[in-house]
């Protein structure tokens, strides 16, 4: 992190494109990629573990973001309550996870009211994105191929982004929420995002190629509003990274930032289609 309050540091100057972090990055990404592969296909309460501690990292990175120290022994409370939230849905299901989540916020009143907007707002949205993430596993194979596509779109994009803006530059995106980002990568972003779940559409299902293009292409640049979304606030609370957690990626927040509308999106999808107890029936089989 950047000192709070402190400038920003500047992107790299253009013509300069530093290659140094490929190699970390791509560690942390073939360790993250195992990790999630074999959480979401053994599934159950080791996938439910997996996703809450990861979002209770995400939220200790938000409660330090939002407080602008170090986290108090309330703020690791909230993060142990983020985390138990997911390992309570596959014993209580989604109520009762939503009731930590609750608890947590009156948790979160109780350490004042500076703040107490954002934190309550930080501990909803993990909430409701564990909640998600486990409704979109479900308890059939069927859970592991939503994964995989949603996986694949997202962070195909996310990499198509980052290689084709990095070595092709040109205009910014949005400079004045993420002045690294380019039109070029956003656009490299959402043909790959898009082919590449459009591939997994077919090989997983043989509902209408059409209705998995506009899903792919949808959740391409949902994930890239996602993106956006984070980047805009760590602008606002003048941080670059919300953690260093994950080498060459910088903090949990900022690996799963892509991730975040294209779950809700998936999850309202599936869930009107079929049914909120078979979300990932009613993405892939139309």
């Amino acid at each position: 992190m950047t000192t709070p309050g402190g400038p920003l540091p500047d992107p790299t100057p253009p013509g300069r494109r530093s290659w140094s972090d490929i190699g970390p990055r791509l560690a942390s990404a073939f360790v993250l990629v195992a990790l999630t592969t074999t959480a979401l296909y053994i599934g159950s309460y080791l996938f439910a573990a997996v996703v809450g501690a990861v979002y209770g990292g995400a939220y200790r990175e938000w409660e330090a973001m939002v407080s602008r120290a170090p986290i108090t022994p309330l703020g690791m409370v909230l993060v142990g309550l983020v985390a138990l939230s997911g390992l309570i849905f596959p014993l209580l299901g989604a109520v009762w996870s939503l009731v930590v989540i609750g608890i947590a916020c009156l948790v979160a009143l109780a350490m004042g009211r500076e703040g107490f907007a954002w934190r309550a707002g930080g501990l909803v949205l993990f909430g409701l994105l564990i909640v998600s993430a486990l409704t979109m596993r479900g308890e059939g194979s069927i859970g592991i191929w939503a994964g995989v596509y949603l996986g694949t779109v997202v962070w195909m994009t996310d990499s198509a982004a980052f290689f084709t803006g990095r070595q092709i530059g040109g205009e910014k995106l949005a400079p004045e929420i993420s002045p690294s980002k380019t039109w070029s990568g956003a656009l490299g972003g959402l043909a790959l995002g898009t082919g590449a779940g459009l591939l997994v559409w077919v090989l997983v299902t043989d509902s209408p190629i059409w209705i998995g293009l506009i899903l792919s292409a949808s959740i391409s640049i949902l994930g890239q509003s996602g993106d956006l979304a984070e980047s805009a606030i760590k602008r606002h609370f003048r941080i670059k990274d919300s953690g260093d957690i994950i080498p060459g990626h910088g903090g949990l927040m900022d690996r799963l930032d892509s991730l975040t509308f294209g779950v809700f999106f998936i999850v309202i999808v599936g869930g009107l289609h079929a049914g909120f107890g078979a979300v990932a029936k009613g993405l892939l089989y139309w």
